[in-house]
């Protein structure tokens, strides 16, 4: 990608919206674009912490693996325009998660400390980046709560409320997952099986809450979902 093309894309990148075409070309000036293929790790658990990533397209599974069992929690699942990782690269250490390439993607690749540099003189960009920070914390302990308060069947509902919002579009009064999530994934999610995923998808199908799609997962109807909760 040409530089003129990749300071337009950084540009309606939410981090980076405000600043100048200037203040776009000196992260441009230390940046890198990548491409991975589908399956690649960005960076494993416990590599060196010493870049910053922007997708610009594809998709990127944030997980942990259970060194004994083997088995893969999900964290996140990020889409276009959102960066990784979210946080720990203020200070020296190493990544604390697995980053796996869902779908061909093309990453803008920042060293981080030329990106801490480059924070020194935007403290506007400092706050506003902490506060995405503190965005993804919140998000992290009601997950923690949410496994804490709610049973299984309502872990999925939550689930899937929570995939409208973060991989999905609107459309009408329903919402369309931007990608395929199998049960075993979205299983790893909340630490539960793939059969009562299975079940439990099943349930909602009857009951129209998901309709399957030719070109997603599913057609979500979010209302009828949170309607669900407190039946």
């Amino acid at each position: 990608m040409q530089k003129e093309n990749i300071e337009l894309w950084l540009s309606e990148v939410r981090l980076f919206k405000e600043l100048s075409a200037h203040e776009l070309a000196s992260i441009v000036k230390i940046a890198q674009t990548r491409t991975y293929r589908q399956h690649m790790y960005v960076f494993m658990e416990e590599d060196p912490q010493d870049r910053i990533f922007f997708i610009q397209s594809g998709k990127i599974k944030i997980n942990k693996t259970d060194f004994f069992s083997g088995k893969e929690q999900i964290l996140n699942v990020l889409e276009p325009g959102e960066m990784f990782p979210h946080a720990g690269f203020f200070t020296e250490q190493n990544y604390h998660t697995h980053a796996e390439v869902m779908e061909e993607a093309t990453l803008l690749v920042i060293p981080i400390d030329k990106f801490k540099d480059f924070l020194i003189t935007q403290p506007e960009l400092c706050l506003k980046l902490v506060s995405q920070i503190g965005e993804r914390v919140i998000d992290l302990q009601k997950r923690l709560e949410e496994q804490l308060i709610h049973n299984t069947y309502e872990q999925i509902i939550l689930l899937l409320i929570r995939l409208c919002s973060s991989n999905g579009i609107k459309i009408g009064e329903q919402y369309q997952l931007t990608r395929h999530f199998t049960n075993r994934e979205l299983a790893s999610m909340i630490g539960t099986t793939r059969e009562t995923v299975s079940r439990t998808i099943n349930h909602l199908k009857k009951k129209n809450y998901i309709i399957p799609s030719k070109e997603s997962s599913f057609l979500i109807n979010r209302i009828a979902l949170k309607q669900e909760l407190f039946e």
